[in-house]
């Protein structure tokens, strides 16, 4: 546990190399009690060029970090990983382990020296190149670890990270051991509140992070791309939809001249033609495809979705309009269906010539002569 002795040194040296704000003295700022106290570790960026971790502090853990935060901060790397091992071999002790063991990675906490294939090189922790949620020993080319050694862009080693911190989780600053009364004393429980070795270095060490550290620290948003599923699926109702758009040009050329013309006129009540229609359908492709292109899949669905509907009620509208008889009232008063097909007859029909007419005229039957 040697290590533990030495640690408000190292971290007083780290913060100073790296920009991080002096211990407050303010008596005022100074919390004494960490009972209730949560730090919640954020993400790792690099800010005002050092690698630092961000982190929130909130003041009911109860509530698991949900609530507003005191504030959020950033400090440094190595600080924070320093402040981080000296709590978690505070926790081995507190636990009976005291054969805590360091993880290989926390010789890296200062900038150390490393001999690779003859060229001289210099490692310390820092962030992930591929994410900010993840630690990564980074390759310097100076004795301050300031120059990074940059190989296609990237300045991580091939060393494992293994140091146990997790990212975007909720920490006690106290956590409490089962232990016996028999085991403990009244002054343990006063030292376990008030020495909290992660929470009151990193309020010690703290830098306030707004405005442009703020922005640095916010998830990038990456949309998810379109699956093997979602292909299919949009495949499917890209192929039902265009199907459906056949039939309606299919049902529109055998459409009667009657309903052609009733058609016609709702269009124009609405203040539209028949060209506009063919414009707002094509824009609809237009816009549906640019949103599949861009990976915007919930408005692709939506739009594609809305759009078959609508192709499929015109289609219905369609089959059932056709398929619809005109019927007539006879002089019997019997309903006789009349196809449209009987006009076609009926136009086909030769004109009854004016003999043929005047035979058929009415004529008064002759009566008998009284006597």
């Amino acid at each position: 546990m040697a290590r533990s002795k030495t640690i408000r040194p190292i971290i007083s040296i780290l913060a100073l190399l790296s920009g991080s704000s002096i211990p407050a003295t303010n008596a005022e700022d100074a919390i004494e009690y960490w009972t209730d106290y949560a730090i919640y570790p954020m993400r790792c960026i690099n800010y005002n060029n050092y690698d630092q971790i961000m982190y929130a502090m909130f003041e009911q853990s109860s509530n698991h970090c949900t609530d507003t935060p005191v504030g959020t901060y950033v400090t440094s790397v190595p600080t924070f990983i320093d402040a981080y091992l000296e709590q978690m071999a505070d926790n081995a002790a507190d636990a009976g382990q005291d054969d805590y063991v360091y993880p290989d990675a926390a010789t890296y906490v200062e900038c150390t020296y490393k001999q690779i294939n003859g060229v001289d090189y210099y490692l310390q922790l820092g962030c992930n190149d591929d994410s900010s949620t993840k630690l990564a020993i980074n390759i310097y080319t100076d004795d301050q670890c300031t120059e990074i050694s940059e190989v296609n862009g990237y300045d991580d080693s091939n060393i494992q990270a293994d140091i146990g911190l997790t990212f975007q989780k909720c920490t006690p600053c106290v956590l409490w051991m089962d232990k016996n009364d028999d085991e403990v004393d009244d002054q343990y429980y006063v030292n376990k509140q008030t020495n909290a070795p992660l929470c009151s270095a990193m309020w010690a060490y703290k830098s306030d992070c707004n405005g442009k550290c703020q922005l640095m620290g916010k998830e990038s948003v990456q949309r998810e791309g379109w699956n093997k599923a979602d292909k299919v699926l949009l495949s499917i109702l890209s192929l039902f939809g265009f199907g459906m758009l056949l039939a309606i040009v299919k049902k529109r050329q055998n459409m009667s001249n009657k309903d052609a013309l009733l058609e016609q006129a709702a269009i124009s009540a609405a203040g539209l033609q028949p060209s506009h229609i063919l414009g707002i359908f094509a824009l609809l492709i237009l816009i549906i495809t640019m949103f599949a292109l861009l990976g915007l899949k919930k408005i692709t669905w939506a739009l594609l979705l809305m759009l078959n509907i609508v192709l499929f009620s015109y289609l219905m509208k369609l089959t059932v309009d056709s398929s619809v008889k005109e019927t007539v009232i006879g002089p019997d008063g019997k309903i006789v269906e009349k196809d449209e097909s009987d006009d076609e007859d009926d136009d086909d029909e030769e004109p009854v010539s004016p003999t043929s007419a005047s035979s058929g005229q009415y004529t008064n039957p002759e009566l008998p002569q009284l006597a």
